[in-house]
């Protein structure tokens, strides 16, 4: 019988995965038909299939030509089958953290995410928000701070307010020892997170051809130099072609708050939007140096007017419009009233003084 090599290349491609199904049944079988007198799972596979007697001593010797296919089809489906699986897992999508003081009463935001798309459409925006207080960098920065901890390395943030855009302040990329690329303006707004994650290094955004175009704006960089070159960062480029090496990056004034015998001394520093829950600049830790526990009456001044509001756990641990003390979900102390918006009752708002006095041996419990 004459074997066409050529059918029989093309029938065990087309039965690829069933080749690997019978592999899987043959391969015990196999073990014990040998010198048993067994006829081998592979012959009878083959009068099946191809309707091959082997009981001819030329159809037996094309059995050899048969063996090295059987054997090519089984390694060859496995590593296409390797081939499928890869070819399934899709390539993760780029991510570009965005935050401003743009506000979202106007078309900037969208204007800053059309030109990303427009260098970069596979790549995922994320919003960290868009209502930072006008102009306010230490805002941004702490927003900014609270976020990044939350996503991988590799990430791009974007981060634009800028009240002295068009000035000599410059537009940076900021590289972390966590591998996240921050692009930015040059005015403080990354100090929190390079105080806490460290800097690997910093370079200025000159480079025109990561830029919109030659017309750049006095007042919208956000658009012209800070979307684009984040768009070039996560399209995959060297973070290094963006420009030349900055060795010193402007830096905030860091607030510190101050213990002494009498108490703590901080500041209000934001509001728990929507509401309306007091921020401040003492952490937990430092609280706890008063000498307070749950329970306790706590005795403050917030910009001089005195307080005396219950340290609890929670929100629903005193009754709806009644005020409390606590620490926040970033472990920063926190005054509030249940389901009511404290900065409007009291008409409190940042940034100002906050004094909480230590704990004395006749402090009263609620």
């Amino acid at each position: 019988m004459n074997f066409d090599s050529g059918v029989i290349i093309s029938q065990i491609s087309v039965r690829c995965d069933f080749a690997q199904s019978f592999r899987r049944q043959v391969d015990p079988m196999r073990q014990n038909s040998i010198g048993a007198g067994v006829q081998s799972p592979v012959i009878a596979f083959a009068e099946d299939i191809w309707g091959i007697s082997m009981r001819s001593r030329s159809n037996r010797l094309g059995m050899a030509f048969l063996a090295v296919l059987f054997t090519f089809s089984f390694t060859g489906c496995r590593g296409l089958g390797t081939h499928r699986e890869t070819a399934k897992k899709p390539k993760p999508r780029p991510t570009i953290v965005f935050m401003t003081d743009f506000g979202t009463a106007n078309d900037a935001v969208a204007i800053c995410k059309a030109v990303i798309v427009g260098i970069v459409p596979r790549v995922q925006i994320m919003d960290i928000t868009h209502q930072v207080t006008p102009f306010s960098i230490e805002e941004g920065a702490r927003f900014l701070a609270g976020v990044s901890p939350y996503y991988p390395a590799g990430t791009v943030f974007l981060a634009v307010v800028d009240p002295t855009v068009g000035s000599s302040r410059k537009a940076v990329v900021v590289k972390t020892k966590k591998s996240q690329l921050f692009v930015l303006p040059d005015n403080g707004l990354i100090t929190p997170v390079a105080d806490r994650d460290g800097v690997e290094g910093a370079r200025e955004i000159t480079n025109t051809t990561w830029m919109i175009g030659d017309k750049i704006s006095s007042t919208f960089h956000g658009r012209d130099i800070f979307s684009p070159a984040a768009a070039h960062l996560a399209a995959g480029e060297d973070w290094t072609l963006v420009g030349p090496e900055i060795k010193e990056l402007v830096r905030l004034q860091p607030r510190v708050t101050k213990i002494d015998a009498k108490g703590i001394t901080g500041e209000v520093i934001g509001l728990d939007d929507p509401f309306g829950s007091l921020i401040t600049d003492i952490t937990g830790d430092d609280f706890k140096q008063l000498g307070y526990t749950l329970g306790d009456a706590v005795n403050f001044t917030i910009g001089g007017k005195p307080f005396t509001f219950p340290f609890v756990k929670t929100f629903a641990a005193v009754p709806v419009g009644k005020p409390l003390l606590y620490i926040d979900s970033r472990g920063r102390v926190g005054v509030a009233l249940n389901q009511q918006d404290f900065s409007k009752a009291y008409k409190v708002t940042p940034t100002v003084s906050i004094f909480i006095q230590r704990k004395t041996t006749q402090g009263a419990s609620r």
